[in-house]
């Protein structure tokens, strides 16, 4: 694979300048356990200069450029994105053991990120305020100045699109800190806006351990903005960072979403959903749907299609393209496993099968449980596996409770035909997005994305992360 990349990837990007580390990591290839490449393993030094040149950055070339001209360097880099897809959907499948078409999607939306905000970069404004008479008052989007950036292994290219994509639209200077077992297509993308012609220090990568870069990134005194996805223990340990240089946090947390369906939904419509949703990524989605919440008089017949698509299922190495490919690593595989060994009580509906999968991949098959009571572990605790459980419930007001009852709120779906119902539910639903008859909406680049609770707080994607991104200035003339 190291012969494929164009890049090195044992290298940092630090004020446009590619740098070694003094020690590197090794990557290993999900789907096969071979070596895969090495990365630099940044230390608390690197994201001290990381940062430094961001704060350069926005002093110079970076900082002097109007939103226009910020706005066509973005479309600029999403057109160069688009035009390197097959060679990032490579990369992603080989480093993540994402299956090509899913890698390749993620390009895409990398590429439509850079679009969109290449766009909204000039259509930030401000307001007037009526006052009292003799003054004007106007309010003024500014950015934060330096913004973190801490990136998980699961959608490498789609939260770099959604998180530094927006910061950069909004005039800020990035310091991007990928997972230690996912750096090559963040990397890619570093070169990708090198070349593309961002200043030098508006985007600077330093890839490394969680505890080493990404702890010193959270706690670095000039850092402005904190922008972290991840798991709930880590994030809180980003926040209380943070929290000591009293500075924001944008947190994109776990989930155990929901999808209720009720007895009038369009079960044709909704099947591909209710599979897809759990079982895309290898349920390595923050936004997976692992809770399948049906009224009884469509309880039999979701559960027998659901069972009868899981059945088709095939499980392989990323680059065979099946619908479902091996987890991030052999770690991830054992904490999926476990759950499932808590799951021996339950009734097995169906599970998928592996096809010409190598022994030392990371693979687990997709499994689907019945009749699950929705205090079980496998009902309230996020997975981060191909696990589904089915969860009965006669009313409507069942559903609401049983969705609500877990710390997580990140998105739920609807399943029904009664338009009234339909608005209820949205109304009732503890989560930041809910989706009817559909889920997830086709990625929606456009659309806000966050949660509640547990699953973190602030929104991405769509103008509010550039909201989020920026801070608001009011200002009070007095002219008599």
């Amino acid at each position: 694979m190291t012969d494929a990349l164009w890049f090195d990837p044992s290298l940092m990007l630090i004020g446009g300048e590619w740098r070694a580390a003094q020690a590197t990591l090794p990557l290993t290839n999900p789907s096969d356990g071979s070596p895969l490449a090495q990365i630099a393993r940044g230390q608390a030094s690197d994201i001290d200069a990381a940062v430094s040149a961001a704060h350069a950055a926005r002093a110079g070339d970076w900082g002097r450029m109007t939103a226009t001209e910020r706005g066509r360097i973005l479309t600029e880099i999403g057109r160069a994105v688009l035009a390197r897809v097959d060679d990032l959907a490579e990369i992603e499948a080989h480093d993540v053991g994402k299956p090509l078409t899913q890698a390749r999607a993620d390009a895409v939306a990398l590429a439509r990120y850079m679009e969109f905000y290449g766009g909204a970069a000039d259509k930030i404004t401000g307001q007037t305020i009526p006052y009292l008479d003799g003054y004007t008052v106007y309010t003024l989007r500014e950015p934060h100045g330096v913004t973190g950036h801490i990136v998980p292994w699961n959608y490498p290219m789609q939260i770099i699109g959604r998180s530094v994509g927006a910061a950069l639209a909004m005039g800020n200077a990035c310091v991007l800190k990928p997972a230690e077992e996912a750096c090559l297509t963040a990397l890619a993308f570093a070169h990708i806006c090198r070349d593309a012609g961002l200043p030098a220090g508006a985007l600077n990568v330093v890839p490394g351990l969680g505890a080493e870069a990404g702890a010193a990134l959270a706690s670095h005194p000039r850092v402005q903005h904190i922008s972290f996805t991840g798991s709930v223990r880590t994030g809180a340990l980003v926040q209380q960072a943070a929290g000591a240089n009293v500075v924001p946090v944008t947190l994109e947390l776990g989930g155990k979403s929901p999808q209720i369906v009720f007895n009038d939904a369009d079960l044709d419509a909704a099947l591909p959903f209710l599979v897809n949703a759990g079982i895309q990524n290898a349920g390595q989605t923050c936004s997976a749907s692992s809770r399948i919440l049906v009224q009884r008089g469509a309880y039999d017949a979701v559960r027998e299609r659901m069972a009868d698509a899981y059945a088709a299922l095939s499980v392989g190495p990323a680059m065979d393209d099946l619908r479902v490919g091996p987890l991030i690593s052999t770690r991830q595989q054992q904490i999926v496993n476990d759950f499932l060994a808590q799951g021996a009580d339950l009734t097995i509906a169906a599970q998928g099968h592996l096809k010409n999968a190598p022994e030392h991949g990371a693979y687990v098959v997709p499994t689907l449980f019945a009749d699950v009571p929705p205090d079980h572990v496998l009902a309230r605790d996020e997975i981060f596996g191909p696990v589904q459980v089915l969860i009965p419930f006669d009313t409507e007001d069942e559903a609401i409770a049983i969705a609500n009852s877990t710390d997580y709120g990140l998105v739920a779906s609807v399943w029904a035909a009664h338009g009234a119902r339909q608005m209820r539910m949205a109304r009732a639903l503890h989560a930041g997005q809910v989706f009817i008859n559909n889920y997830g909406a086709g990625g929606g680049v456009e659309l806000p994305f966050g949660g509640v609770g547990k699953s973190g707080h602030g929104r991405e994607k769509g103008f509010e992360a550039l909201y989020g991104f920026s801070t608001l200035k009011t200002v009070a003339a007095h002219h008599g």
